[in-house]
């Protein structure tokens, strides 16, 4: 597996992940994060990812040795709406996902490892990150693995309910 950069023309293989991931949770009965619709159907999650590809964010993909994206990393140094703000410099993970048939292979890790260095060579000294932290957290916990320690907690009301989030952070 190698880590390149992508662009706009990786907004479909990020979809792609997306809609598997999507499958993949709600298999397992855990619909909480993104419920059950796939993104590449869904007009306004495909617009928020296509706007991945335009400044000011930087794709990382994971690709495997026969050129399949199996990972995708979206960084930023700007954070989205709900993060709190911070008084310094930071790089921001705005969307982290990974091919699910592939889980446990280290792709996540990698993407992580690769953010880090980023920041590095950024002269960046905080890396955050925001995810799900609704239902049973195992989201969470998987980034407290990497290395991340939990901030603040914040809730996106939605109609079927609000929305559970957790922000995370490693200092460099």
């Amino acid at each position: 597996m190698k880590i390149r950069n992508g662009g706009p023309e990786s907004i479909p293989d990020i979809l792609s992940l997306l809609d598997g991931a999507v499958v993949w949770l709600t298999a397992q009965g855990r619909t909480g994060q993104w419920g059950d619709h796939s993104f590449s159907g869904t007009p306004t999650r495909v617009e928020h990812i296509a706007k991945y590809g335009r400044e000011p964010f930087l794709i990382r993909l994971a690709v495997d040795e026969e050129g399949r994206t199996v990972g995708s990393c979206v960084l930023s140094e700007q954070r989205p709406d709900n993060a709190t703000p911070v008084d310094e410099p930071e790089l921001y993970i705005r969307n982290l996902v990974t091919d699910r048939s592939r889980k446990g292979s280290g792709i996540g890790a990698a993407l992580i490892a690769d953010a880090l260095d980023e920041a590095r060579r950024r002269g960046i000294g905080l890396l955050r990150v925001d995810c799900f932290a609704g239902g049973d957290r195992k989201l969470v916990g998987q980034y407290r693995a990497l290395g991340f320690t939990e901030t603040e907690s914040f809730e996106v009301e939605q109609p079927a309910g609000p929305w559970y989030g957790q922000i995370l952070a490693i200092r460099l």
